[in-house]
């Protein structure tokens, strides 16, 4: 035991002293991560055993958990850091990507999985196209937070990665419902009403869990220090602690604890919003944490799950993770901004930048405990495109982000810049 923990804490320490350096580089924190833990995992390259990590297993629930939370850490945390004002004069851009954009890049992705995929059912292909819609938040934080993008472009990716694993889940659970229920005779009104129940159910009780305990939460935050109740040791674990209530207890009443996240972190930028320099020392924490508990998860993931699924990589799956990150992300995204007054090289920067990470490896350890016939080919094509993702995303975050403020400037259309908030 104290072999692992040794050299996790070591690998902890080293990343984060060198963290700021590395973050000016193309490689990002999931990249060392994940190679990190692949590295010292079951099917580690040529480290010697006594290491210990050569025969560490995650399970799948500690792995769901780890990603779970650390999703909804992220969600709460870059929804409090959110500008609204920016939000409120672009939420035309987001709501396009939500509610036309998902659907036809769930719709696209079943199409590629029909023409890549002979070995799966229809049901299943659907399972694996709504399993790599979502975007990931946490791997689009280099993004996200650079103020020298578009705050238009910023604000949008941000709110729609913070919703969209959220709306995924009922989606994926419907297709999961059918697959149990397949041989069963399910009646299309059936399937209706189950749709509209688990949506309802899911969204609603999402949204209604994080508006009312943030409202809550935030008064008790307020009152207590204006009377000087909240001591400088205690000041940075309040938000922490209300996005992790938020999450489990969405869940706990059958709700999506990713949207509840959400809805409460924008609740709460808008009523801190006069408060920022208090709002930043009690987000601080926040932030760091949910860094560190990414970090925990990639290398788990790396460790437990990527050298076993590496094996599945068949040329099929390689090609469905292409298309997925490239022309059943990027095509959808284009074709809805139509009209919005955006720059071609913006909507091509927004199409690109829709990583695949935490939500994805939830769904995969969902659709694991399902058993589905084609699982091991669903299970590979999901840990391949996560893969990919966090490669082609983290090495050329930089590089694309200096492109397309080389491309403004030459235009004359300076990106604005803001300080949140």
């Amino acid at each position: 035991m104290y072999v692992p923990l040794a050299t996790l804490a070591a690998f902890v320490f080293l990343y984060s002293i060198v963290a700021g350096g590395l973050e000016r580089t193309p490689i990002n924190g999931a990249i060392v991560f994940m190679s990190f833990g692949l590295a010292l995992g079951p099917f580690g390259f040529g480290l010697p055993v006594g290491l210990g990590f050569m025969d560490m297993v995650v399970d799948r629930e500690l792995l769901r958990s780890l990603a779970e939370l650390t999703l909804g850490l992220v969600l709460f945390t870059d929804a409090s850091n959110a500008n609204l004002a920016v939000l409120k004069h672009n939420i035309h851009i987001p709501k396009r990507l939500l509610l036309i954009g998902l659907p036809l890049t769930i719709l696209l992705g079943f199409g590629a999985g029909v023409l890549v995929f002979d070995g799966l059912s229809l049901l299943e292909i659907a399972i694996l196209a709504t399993m790599l819609a979502p975007t990931d938040a946490a791997l689009g934080k280099a993004v996200v937070s650079n103020e020298s993008v578009p705050s238009r472009v910023r604000e949008s990716l941000n709110v729609e990665s913070g919703l969209n694993d959220g709306i995924c889940v009922p989606i994926l659970l419907v297709f999961l419902a059918l697959v149990t229920h397949s041989g069963a005779g399910t009646e299309g009104q059936a399937t209706s009403h189950l749709v509209l129940k688990l949506l309802a159910e899911q969204i609603g009780i999402g949204v209604g869990v994080g508006i009312v305990l943030t409202a809550v939460g935030s008064l008790l935050i307020r009152q207590c220090s204006g009377h000087g109740w909240i001591s400088q040791s205690w000041q940075q674990l309040p938000v922490i602690a209300l996005a992790l209530t938020c999450f489990a207890l969405a869940q706990i009443l059958g709700g999506s604890g990713f949207i509840a996240c959400f809805a409460g972190g924008l609740l709460f930028s808008w009523i801190a919003r006069e408060h920022k320099h208090i709002k930043h020392k009690l987000l601080l924490a926040s932030e760091g944490s949910s860094d560190t508990l990414a970090l925990i998860t990639w290398v788990a993931f790396g460790g437990a799950v990527v050298g076993q699924a590496i094996v599945g990589f068949t040329w099929q799956v390689v090609l469905y993770s292409i298309l997925s990150l490239t022309v059943v992300r990027m095509l959808p995204v284009f074709l809805v901004l139509a009209g919005c007054g955006i720059r071609s090289d913006e909507k091509l920067f927004i199409g690109w930048f829709g990583p695949r990470g935490l939500a994805s490896i939830v769904f995969g350890v969902m659709v694991v405990e399902a058993q589905l016939p084609g699982g091991d080919i669903i299970t590979s094509t999901v840990v391949c495109t996560i893969l990919f993702s966090i490669i082609a995303h983290g090495l050329s975050a930089n590089p694309a982000i200096a492109l397309l403020i080389a491309r403004l400037k030459r235009s004359g259309k300076l990106p604005v810049v803001d300080n949140g908030g």
